[in-house]
């Protein structure tokens, strides 16, 4: 087994090798861009990681984890137009950088490069990782639809809320573990239990990032905090929030979300304090521990020794205990 610094220098090192002047340059070199802007890598570093928990060497997985985060990067591409985003990572966004048809059509060529990855294995394995990849794949794009759906609903629910990170979010966290298995040739229980414990680690993370959006550290965070609040995005804590509140609480929220104001400060701070006189960031600091308690829960039932166990719970206590 390796370190995830370790696993990240790998994928980094694999993407180099991959690296090939194609053209027209004006398809490719966008897509180059996007994906030397890094990142923790975190989905292709759980796809080297699984192959390696169920006893296969990282390098076989490689392929399927440049792929997992080629498709990753096109979404990232795809959303920052959608919402307009001037930057991403702390750069320029490809569209912005170039231009909207760029953008997507880069990013289009990034969904068709991403199957290509799975054709370097057998018949076999490919068959059952492209039917992966591909009901993941349609399930980011539901995640997606559902979120912008939300923006002009006020009736948003907290499962339907929930579907939606799942599928926005956990779910190709999960797959990205189940590729690992696959290429491994691990039994199929042991490869639904580890995308369990990925769906339930990718809903916990993603309810952190809601929580942190909010409370995290402006010097850590790595993007503004508060950012969600004045998108006037309805996150877990808003739904939480309304739930819990008063009717005065109740009334102040919604005006808070209804508003753009020039500067913002004011707004975050009386939303976090609504927040907080709820408890609904209590509340969901719960949910997050509850998602990775089910994870871990979820982990004891894997058929891989002790030792291996504990590297996947350690992994994802780090991961849950993050600032950024």
């Amino acid at each position: 087994m390796h370190s995830i610094y370790q696993y990240q220098d790998f994928i980094s090192t694999y993407l180099e090798d991959q690296a090939q002047k194609r053209e027209p340059r004006n398809l490719y070199e966008p897509i180059e861009y996007i994906l030397s802007l890094g990142g923790k890598r975190i989905r292709p570093v759980l796809t080297l990681m699984t192959a390696e928990i169920f006893g296969t060497n990282y390098k076989e997985a490689l392929p399927a984890a440049l792929a997992v985060e080629v498709f990753h990067n096109f979404s990232l591409v795809h959303d920052d137009i959608m919402d307009d985003a001037p930057l991403r990572r702390g750069k320029e966004t490809v569209h912005e950088k170039w231009n909207l048809n760029t953008g997507i059509l880069s990013g289009d060529a990034m969904l068709i490069l991403a199957y290509q990855y799975f054709e370097r294995y057998e018949p076999e394995v490919f068959r059952d990782l492209a039917k992966l990849f591909s009901k993941t794949a349609i399930e980011v794009c539901e995640g997606q639809q559902w979120d912008v759906d939300f923006e002009n609903r006020e009736d948003v629910t907290i499962p339907e809320y929930l579907k939606m990170i799942e599928y926005k979010t956990a779910v190709l966290v999960a797959a990205a573990m189940k590729m690992g298995a696959i290429i491994a040739e691990t039994s199929e229980e042991n490869c639904k239990l580890i995308y369990d414990f990925g769906l339930n680690l990718g809903l916990a993370f993603q309810l952190q990032d809601d929580y942190l959006d909010a409370f995290g550290d402006p010097e850590t965070f790595g993007k503004q905090v508060g950012g969600d609040i004045i998108e006037n995005k309805k996150t877990y804590l808003y739904l939480k929030a309304q739930e819990f509140a008063n009717a005065e609480q109740k009334e102040e929220l919604m005006h808070l979300f209804s508003i753009h104001p020039a500067d913002n400060t004011e707004k975050i701070n009386s939303v976090k304090q609504i927040f907080n006189a709820t408890d609904a960031s209590e509340v969901t600091q719960k949910a997050i521990q509850e998602f990775t308690l089910k994870a871990f829960e979820t982990l004891q039932k894997i058929n891989i020794d002790n030792e291996k166990k504990e590297i996947l719970k350690s992994f994802g206590e780090n991961l849950m205990g993050r600032k950024v």
